[in-house]
């Protein structure tokens, strides 16, 4: 997969991507994380500042990135590779995708919340750039969303942060 095959998400794929969400899950349930079911609605991804989406061999996504603003800085709401092309460069495309999105929007970081801990969240957004923020250090948009994660209980799961990267122009 090339990063370049990353593209804006069609209107008419935007329904189909809760299945992408969906079949995201497998790695989640094989380390024990049951997540609950609460899916991107198309009308939600309709509402981000952008969708973009990894295609896969029949040019239908695998992956996509819903990303809104939040705060003044761009805002990953959800990345998702489906399981079964996991390991194959749609995540880092996506993130690099969203990443120069952000930037040419003149946005100043680019933020996120996930599972701190689990191999493929937390440590794979450091090895892009990504740092864990203190509980001090977050804005209002960023404790409402940690706050709804606390109350669906993500966190009983394994633990959750959030985590912001700053942009450099150019």
């Amino acid at each position: 997969m090339t990063f370049d095959a990353v593209r804006p998400a069609g209107d008419d794929e935007l329904a189909g991507l809760a299945e992408v969400e969906k079949a995201s899950e497998a790695p989640f349930i094989e380390a024990g994380i049951a997540l609950p079911p609460e899916y991107m609605s198309q009308d939600e991804l309709r509402k981000c500042a952008i969708v973009l989406v990894a295609p896969g061999p029949s040019g239908a996504p695998v992956g996509f990135a819903a990303v809104d603003a939040v705060d003044g800085a761009a805002h990953l709401s959800q990345l998702s590779v489906d399981a079964a092309y996991g390991r194959q460069g749609h995540g880092r495309g996506l993130l690099a995708a969203v990443i120069g999105w952000a930037r040419r929007g003149g946005f100043p970081a680019v933020t996120l919340t996930t599972f701190r801990d689990v191999p493929w969240n937390g440590p794979f957004y450091r090895r892009y750039g990504f740092v864990e923020l203190d509980e001090a250090d977050l804005t209002p948009g960023l404790r409402e969303a940690r706050d709804h994660e606390i109350a669906m209980g993500l966190d009983e799961l394994s633990p959750r942060c959030a985590m912001r990267r700053p942009l450099r122009a150019g």
